[in-house]
């Protein structure tokens, strides 16, 4: 075990005003983290400002011009670099494709000026693909905290998608698909139904038809989002990307049966109540937010504050294929497709098991090359 004691000096290890034990469970970056502390902690740099990059541009530095590096450090999944200059001192972190960046200096102006210099220019952005939606992701990172991450995700037009819907289901979604701001009453976006019918792929074609006013994030954590009130305040104040203010977001919480089923207050506790208040209490007042939350459960099972009037700006049941849309579905060319599919039809993901060959009939692969994967 090393010990490091200082006083206020040139030298970050120096200026660190309390004593750092290391073994052999920290990684030399975890002491690069540790030295950034130093010159804010005693407060000869009390301004700190710090971004977070999801996509670095390959051979980016991200330091800025004169920047002279302190400690460099490289481990297994992420690297740390220490670097400084008149007046301030900089922190990269590095991991596979993103970074934080954190500058502590003299003055609240110098750190925002060399913040900027930092990581001017050095978002990786992705070549836009027509059939492409950005999508955000937030998640609790252990190292960095409540953390939201994008990707590009594939999704069809709704005239592609919508055959995998029954009728009545289909209208509904027509409607939603056209929503505009002006639209908007309810705040609460309610798809329920059993597993396999085609609730997320309705969501992801959303997000298409939404893109031009609305961000869609998916929230990976949903249990823990309604249990930390540090990330629901992260979650509600939002990252809108670099787009302009105004611009909607719609959150996405999926299979969130223990959340908003009818005991839900029991057994939740606050979580219900807060997921509420975001959607209509004083915690979405000023907020342009909406919530999408899927389920499994039958909608008599939901609870009545969930489904009450006016909170909700959609509520459809997802169901089944009737026999007759599923053969429609399958097409005419289809040999024993009347013996794969039951009375009762069928979902849209039995319908892409037997195209897959993997049902009880084995169904050719359309020629446009429909992805299977938007049937979840």
């Amino acid at each position: 075990m090393c010990r490091i004691m200082g006083a206020m000096s040139a030298h970050p290890e120096a200026a660190l005003p309390i004593r750092l034990n290391v073994d052999d469970s920290d990684s030399p970056s975890d002491v690069v983290d540790a030295l950034f502390l130093g010159r804010f902690a005693t407060g000869e740099q009390p301004y700190s400002h710090s971004k977070s990059i999801d996509r670095v541009k390959p051979g980016a530095t991200l330091l800025p011009p004169a920047a002279r590096i302190l400690r460099a450090a490289r481990d297994d999944d992420r690297s740390a670099t220490l670097a400084e200059g008149e007046g301030w001192t900089l922190l990269v972190s590095r991991w596979t494709r993103g970074a934080d960046v954190t500058v502590t200096a003299t003055t609240s102006e110098l750190a925002e000026r060399i913040l900027d210099q930092a990581t001017d220019g050095v978002r990786d952005e992705p070549e836009p693909q027509p059939d492409n939606v950005t999508m955000g992701f937030w998640y609790v990172s252990p190292r960095r905290g409540p953390h939201r991450t994008t990707r590009q995700i594939s999704a069809g037009t709704w005239e592609e998608v919508r055959p995998n819907y029954t009728a009545p289901v289909a209208e509904a979604l027509d409607r939603l698909m056209k929503v505009t701001p002006d639209d908007i009453a309810g705040r609460l976006l309610l798809l329920h139904g059993p597993p396999g019918t085609g609730k997320t792929s309705a969501l992801r074609t959303l997000a298409r038809s939404w893109r031009d006013w609305c961000q869609v994030d998916c929230v990976l954590d949903p249990e823990r989002l309604f249990n930390d009130v540090g990330y629901l305040m992260d979650i509600a104040i939002g990252e809108d990307d670099g787009s302009a203010k105004g611009r909607w977001r719609l959150l996405l919480l999926e299979d969130c049966d223990e959340l908003i089923r009818g005991e839900a207050k029991h057994t939740a506790g606050q979580a219900l109540s807060r997921l509420l208040n975001l959607t209509d209490g004083l915690l979405g007042q000023g907020r342009n937010v909406l919530v999408g939350v899927t389920t499994n459960e039958d909608l008599e099972r939901l609870h009545p504050a969930v489904v009450r009037p006016g909170r909700c700006m959609a509520r459809i049941e997802v169901g089944s294929l009737t026999r007759a849309e599923a053969m429609g579905w399958l097409g005419p060319e289809v040999s024993g497709r009347e013996e794969a599919v039951g009375r009762d039809g069928a979902t849209l993901a039995e319908l892409y098991a037997l195209r897959r060959g993997t049902g009880p009939a084995s169904v050719p692969a359309q020629p446009d090359g429909s992805d299977a994967g938007l049937y979840l």
